[in-house]
C-alpha cells in the first residue's frame, strides 16, 4: 500500500517471527527424525555413522524451515497510516484488503498463554455493525502497543485526547 499525499504511515510490518511457534516445533523434530533417518541410512556395513552426512540433512531441514517461515512471514504485510488500516497478502499475485480510519470503532487485542509470553498477539478493528468492517492482523508484536498507537491516531482523527 502506497500512501497517498499528505498520509503519514504509523505502523508498516509483517507478523513477528515468534509467532509461528508450531512451525519452528516441528521442524526442530523434523530435523531431528531425518538427522536419525539419515544416520541409519549412512551407517556402513561396519556399524559406523556418516556425521558428514547427518549434519548436511539436519542442515538442510533447518534451512528449508527457516525459509518457509521467513516466506511466510515477507507474504504478509500490515500497513497503519493517520487514514487507513490495510493488509497486503501474496508475493507475486497480490491482495489488499483495507479500510479507511474513521469507520473503525473498536480495537482489540488478543494473546493465548503462548502468545503473551512470546510477546506477540493479534489485534482486531472492528466498525460499525452495518459497515461490516473487520480486519485483523495476526502474529503481530506488543500488540498492546500498535492499538494504543492506533488508539491515539483514532482520537487524533476525532479530535479528543486518547483514552478519553
Amino acid at each position: 500500500m502506497r500512501p497517498e499525499p499528505g498520509e503519514r504511515v504509523v505502523f508498516h510490518g509483517h507478523p513477528s517471527w515468534l509467532s509461528m511457534p508450531a512451525l519452528y516445533v516441528k521442524g526442530v523434530l523434523g530435523a531431528l527424525a531425518v538427522g536419525v533417518l539419515s544416520g541409519l541410512a549412512s551407517a556402513d556395513g561396519s556399524g559406523r555413522v556418516r556425521d558428514g552426512w547427518v549434519v548436511v540433512a539436519v542442515l538442510a531441514v533447518f534451512m528449508a524451515v527457516t525459509l518457509r517461515g521467513y516466506l511466510r512471514r515477507l507474504r504478509t504485510t500490515y500497513t497503519v497510516t493517520d487514514r487507513r488500516l490495510a493488509i497486503r497478502t501474496g508475493l507475486l499475485a497480490c491482495d489488499v484488503l483495507e479500510t479507511r480510519l474513521e469507520r473503525i470503532d473498536r480495537v482489540n487485542s488478543r494473546q493465548t498463554l503462548l502468545e503473551r509470553l512470546l510477546g506477540v498477539g493479534t489485534l482486531h478493528f472492528r466498525g460499525a455493525a452495518e459497515a461490516g468492517d473487520e480486519l485483523s492482523f495476526r502474529g503481530v508484536a506488543d500488540p498492546r502497543d500498535l492499538a494504543r498507537t492506533v488508539d491515539a491516531v483514532l482520537a487524533t482523527r476525532r479530535g479528543r485526547a486518547a483514552w478519553d
